[in-house]
């Protein structure tokens, strides 16, 4: 179930702990993406925080959010709105557009996350990348209701990367974010930069808040597809008639031949 749009953007943009949570995601997915000159980056759920540092870098900016969510204008400040309401696998982006996809608040609360996760491996183009970010199951945000990581279905890396494996991914790069307790008091948001350093340095897999795991498409297998290759005979259709395989068509003119010469040897 996909949180409100009103509930995340008060979340991020208008409590410290969301505002923090922004920043420290946000400096990750830089940090991987260092260069986007003439690349065109998405963003899919509510991930628009996360992208306004691409604004200025990229070719083109899109964020994209699911219609049970809802949507918002964004950015502000005057700039043109690049945000848009879709559904979770119908995108309205042509197939191999994307060069750098970033998916936070959309893959844990979809309900249909592998007709989401097909939608993401058709628009990324080739060399293109996706990070996925995801409430790590090990970690405190997950067993929190106060944040939007509170919410949808949490993730060991194991469990993420074997659903991205199922969809034809490969997982390149892990790593966690969000070593702070998921706590609005004083003592907690000031503690926050020493907390993440802390964290960072102890481990890249567990306590840590959530999951950021960037992947790429694996090659597509040669010689078709294994549903295609399982398929000896398929019908060749032109409009509304149906023709034969080429297998059909040899076993019928061999019957036909057959039976003419059944017949012959009748008549003599």
């Amino acid at each position: 179930m996909h949180l409100d749009v009103q509930d995340l953007k008060t979340f991020y943009y208008r409590t410290r702990l969301g505002r923090a949570a922004q920043r420290v995601i946000r400096d990750r997915v830089v940090a991987h993406w260092a260069d986007t000159k003439g690349q065109t980056v998405v963003g899919f759920g509510f991930a628009v925080p996360l992208l306004r540092p691409f604004l200025d870098r990229a070719r083109r900016v899109i964020g994209l959010m699911p219609a049970p969510q809802g949507v918002m204008p964004w950015p502000g400040g005057g700039l043109g709105n690049v945000s848009v309401l879709c559904e979770d696998a119908l995108w309205p982006l042509p197939t191999g557009l994307v060069d750098r996809l970033v998916v936070m608040h959309g893959l844990e609360t979809s309900e249909n996350p592998s007709l989401l996760l097909d939608e993401v491996r058709r628009v990324l183009g080739p060399g293109g990348r996706v990070l996925f970010i995801v409430p790590n199951r090990a970690g405190l945000w997950a067993r929190s209701d106060q944040t939007p990581f509170g919410y949808g279905r949490p993730y060991s890396l194991g469990q993420l990367e074997a659903q991205l494996s199922r969809h034809g991914f490969t997982a390149d790069t892990h790593e966690v974010a969000l070593f702070q307790p998921p706590s609005h008091r004083r003592f907690w948001l000031r503690a926050g930069p020493y907390c993440e350093r802390v964290g960072n340095r102890l481990s890249n897999r567990y306590a840590g808040g959530v999951l950021l795991v960037d992947a790429s498409k694996d090659a597509p297998q040669p010689g078709g597809t294994p549903v295609r290759d399982g398929m000896r005979a398929p019908l060749r259709t032109a409009g509304a008639l149906a023709q034969p395989a080429r297998d059909n068509v040899c076993a019928t003119n061999a019957a036909g031949a057959a039976t003419g010469i059944v017949a012959a040897r009748q008549r003599c």
